[in-house]
C-alpha cells in the first residue's frame, strides 16, 4: 500500500499546523497553547469525543470505526513538548519564544497523528474504535505516566497501543524497528562528597573533597568496562562537579557530583546502582571523607512487544517498501510507561539528511509527513480490519 492519496491532498493544512506549532513552542506540561490547538482540530474533523486536561495538559479524542464486532480500542500517541534551547535553525517560521524550540520534532509527530486522525474520522474504514494520544512533558520523562495515572487507559479501554519519532539521518519515510528492548532505563545520580575546607595554602590541614570526587569520577568509569558483561549495553556518564566554594583560595567543604545511567535490561541498571554507592563511599573512606549517594530510576527501558513489533514493521513495509531493524538505542523514551501499561510498539521514520535531535539547528522535515500518516492510518485499518 503506497502513500495514501488523501495525506497527499491534506499535506499543506498538516504543514500549516506543524509549522505554526514550531512558532509556538512549549515545555513540559506548560502545552497549554499546543494543547488548545489539537483539541480544536480534532473537534473540527468530527472526533466523536475530544478530552482535555489528562495528565495536566494531555489530549485524548475518540473515533469510532464504521463498525465495532471486534470492541479493540488502538491508542495511537503523539508527544507535544519542546526543548529549552535557543533556535538556529533559519526556518522563516522561527521559533517565537526566545530560548525554547522544537528540536526533537514533537511538531512534527504532534501534527503526523492530527492528519491521521483528520483521515481516520473522515473514512472510519475500521472496525473498533481509536484513541488518539497527545502527550506533554516527554522531554521531563513523566508526561506518560501522569496520563497513565489520570486513569487514561482504563477511561478509554485501550487495548494496544502505538508511538512513533523521528530519526535524523535516516532517508525520509523509511522506517526502523525492532522488537523487545529499543531504547534504554534512563537513570539519574547524586553523590555529595563531605571532606573538610579550609585555605588552600594549607591543604595539609583538610580533607580534600575536590580530590576524593576527582578519583570517584574516574573509578566510576570502570563499573560498565570491568563489572558489565562486554557484550551488554550500559553507559554512566558524570555530567556535573560543582564546589561549595568557587573562591581561587579555598579547599571547599564538599562537592556535588550528577550523572546519568543508560542501560537495557534490568540486571545492569542493577549492578550500577549498587556498584555507584561501593565505589563511592570506598575512595571517600580511603582518603578520610565521606558521601551520601542517591539513585532515581526516571524513565523504563523501552520494550516493543514481539507480535506488536512485527505487525508494525508490516504495516511499515506496505508504506514506504521497507522497514530496517533499529539499533539499541541509548536514549530514553517515556512512551515506556505506555508500553508497560498495555502491548504496543515504538517505530522509527527516516527524517533524512537533517541535523541531529537536540540541536539548535535541527527542523522536522515536512516530507516526512506523508509516511507517518500513513502508517498511522494503515496500522489502524490494518489491524481493525472491517469484516
Amino acid at each position: 500500500m503506497p502513500i495514501k492519496n488523501r495525506f497527499a491532498e491534506m499535506h499543506g493544512d498538516i504543514t500549516a499546523i506543524r509549522r505554526d506549532i514550531h512558532a509556538h513552542p512549549e515545555l513540559g506540561f506548560e502545552t497549554h497553547r499546543t494543547s488548545a490547538l489539537v483539541a480544536e482540530k480534532l473537534a473540527e474533523y468530527g472526533c466523536d469525543e475530544v478530552v482535555r486536561g489528562l495528565g495536566g495538559t494531555g489530549v485524548v479524542a475518540l473515533i469510532k470505526g464504521r463498525s465495532d464486532t471486534s470492541g479493540k480500542v488502538i491508542g495511537l500517541r503523539g508527544d507535544m513538548d519542546a526543548l529549552p534551547i535557543l533556535e538556529q535553525s533559519g526556518a522563516e517560521y522561527l521559533s517565537q519564544n526566545e530560548g525554547v524550540m522544537h528540536a526533537c520534532g514533537h511538531d512534527g509527530h504532534t501534527a503526523m497523528l492530527l492528519g491521521a486522525a483528520r483521515y481516520l474520522a473522515e473514512t472510519r474504514n475500521f472496525d473498533g474504535t481509536v484513541a488518539v494520544i497527545f502527550q506533554p512533558a516527554e522531554e521531563l520523562g513523566s508526561g506518560a505516566k501522569a496520563m497513565i495515572d489520570d486513569g487514561m487507559m482504563d477511561r478509554f479501554g485501550i487495548d494496544e497501543v502505538y508511538g512513533m519519532h523521528n530519526m535524523p539521518g535516516m532517508p525520509v519515510g523509511q522506517f526502523a524497528i525492532r522488537p523487545g528492548p529499543v531504547m534504554a532505563a534512563t537513570d539519574e545520580f547524586f553523590i555529595d562528597v563531605i571532606g573538610r575546607g579550609g585555605h588552600a595554602a594549607h591543604p595539609d590541614e583538610t580533607i580534600d573533597p575536590v580530590i576524593i570526587a576527582s578519583q570517584i569520577v574516574v573509578a566510576l568509569q570502570t563499573i560498565v568496562s570491568r563489572n558489565a558483561d562486554p557484550v551488554a549495553q550500559g553507559v554512566l556518564s558524570v555530567t556535573a562537579f560543582d564546589t561549595s566554594s568557587h573562591a581561587f583560595n579555598v579547599i571547599p567543604q564538599s562537592v556535588a557530583l550528577r550523572g546519568t545511567v543508560r542501560t537495557h535490561s534490568p540486571g545492569m541498571q542493577d549492578m550500577i546502582e549498587k556498584r555507584i554507592a561501593e565505589v563511592a563511599s570506598g575512595i571517600a573512606t580511603t582518603f578520610g571523607g565521606m558521601v551520601e549517594t542517591r539513585y532515581l530510576r526516571h524513565v523504563p527501558i523501552t520494550i516493543n512487544a514481539d507480535e506488536p513489533a512485527a505487525f508494525a514493521a508490516d504495516i511499515a513495509r506496505s508504506v514506504s517498501g521497507g522497514c530496517e531493524e533499529a539499533p539499541l538505542i541509548m536514549g530514553g523514551e517515556d512512551f515506556s510507561y505506555m508500553l508497560n501499561a498495555r502491548p504496543g510498539a515504538f517505530i522509527f521514520v527516516g527524517n533524512g539528511d537533517s541535523a541531529g535531535l537536540h540541536h539548535p539547528e535541527y527542523n522536522f522535515n515536512d516530507e516526512t509527513i506523508l509516511a507517518g500518516c500513513s502508517w498511522f492510518a494503515e496500522l489502524v485499518e490494518k489491524r481493525l480490519p472491517v469484516v
